[in-house]
């Protein structure tokens, strides 16, 4: 019985000791980046934001719009070997940010690729005033989607001649069919459209943010329509109205404040055409009438083509790091404190994971 008795006692000892190393492990990890002359995100856990939590399940990544802004606000960053490394640093860093601002269960990062044949038609200038990409960003932007992306844990999802935000679009709508809620993590103002019940943006520009100490805000149909002036579903129709310059999309003469000003006035789109007689200003009526053709095909250019059926079903869409291979892939671009970060949360999950397996 004595045995028994100091058995039981071992056993319960040894599961306090596993119960405690498990909620050590698991706290949110509050230290900033050491390399604060490259970093371009500040690493910061706002209890305050857990309530945004619950609603986070698939975390849908705008790709080039995050190697784009990771190359540009990063400066000269490179390994011994004298090979860029900027973007591949930012685009790690955002990434990992990602995660542990909002634990998703399913991720992927999306790539254009090329681009649709129907908006070609519509307007051949579309993107025409797009920049060639810049040399050093080409081989990083190669290793991030032949390699990288995989490592940190997402899926790489694009088709030939379709555009990322129309993807995006496919998998957000196929999401919240099975009541899976979305965050897209992108710039893209036709993306905003899609914002609804279990859908937000996720965002990290100061302007987007509740407090200026916030890491990131998620903008949802109220944050979304006080940002535009209308509902997300109208913001097609200011688009139509203002036009893009990003996209090489024509204006139609008004800006995004007097077009959202218009729509609130006739309902949508369809009211304001349908109602040009009621306009009071001789010159709005007058430029919408000259303009009425070009409007139309701003309205169809900026529609998301959400048909596409998913080639990679949500369900495979679930993260999972490969710690040893991204250990092996940073060690080469020669990394110091991100490199340090991802062997504590590969040690982390290594411990988690024996933890598990004495209980």
């Amino acid at each position: 019985m004595a045995r028994i008795a100091t058995t039981r006692s071992g056993q319960n000892i040894l599961l306090m000791l596993v119960i405690m190393l498990l909620i050590r492990v698991c706290r949110p990890d509050c230290s900033k980046d050491q390399e604060q002359d490259h970093d371009h995100e500040q690493e910061v856990w706002k209890p305050s934001l857990l309530g945004y939590l619950p609603a986070v399940k698939l975390l849908l990544v705008d790709g080039h719009y995050y190697v784009y802004r990771s190359f540009f606000a990063i400066q000269n960053l490179s390994n011994s070997r004298g090979e860029p490394t900027n973007a591949i640093f930012g685009f790690t860093k955002t990434l990992r940010l990602m995660i542990k601002h909002l634990q998703p269960e399913l991720g992927a990062v999306f790539w254009d690729e090329g681009l649709p044949e129907k908006r070609m038609i519509l307007q051949p200038a579309y993107k025409e005033t797009r920049k060639e990409m810049p040399q050093p960003m080409v081989p990083q932007l190669d290793f991030i989607q032949s390699e990288l992306t995989a490592l940190l844990g997402f899926k790489n999802i694009s088709l030939p001649n379709t555009e990322a935000d129309d993807l995006m679009g496919c998998y957000t709508i196929a999401a919240c069919k099975k009541n899976i809620d979305v965050v897209l993590a992108t710039n893209d103002k036709d993306l905003y459209q899609l914002v609804g019940p279990c859908v937000k943006v996720y965002t990290t520009a100061k302007a987007d943010l509740v407090s200026p100490k916030d890491a990131f805000a998620l903008l949802g149909e109220a944050e979304v329509t006080t940002k535009w002036g209308v509902p997300p579903n109208l913001i097609g129709d200011v688009l139509a109205l203002s036009g893009d310059t990003v996209d090489n999309i024509p204006s139609a003469g008004f800006g995004r404040k007097t077009a959202a000003k218009l729509l609130t006035e006739h309902g949508n789109l369809d009211g304001l055409l349908a109602n040009l007689d009621q306009i009071k200003s001789e010159k709005t009526r007058e430029k919408l009438m000259a303009n009425r053709p070009q409007i139309e095909q701003n309205r169809k250019m900026v529609e998301l083509d959400c048909d596409t059926p998913l080639p990679v079903p949500i369900d495979d869409l679930r993260i999972k790091p490969d710690y040893p291979a991204l250990l092996a892939a940073l060690e080469k671009c020669e990394f110091k404190s991100l490199l340090q970060e991802v062997r504590d949360d590969a040690a982390k999950v290594g411990t988690v994971r024996q933890a598990e397996l004495l209980l």
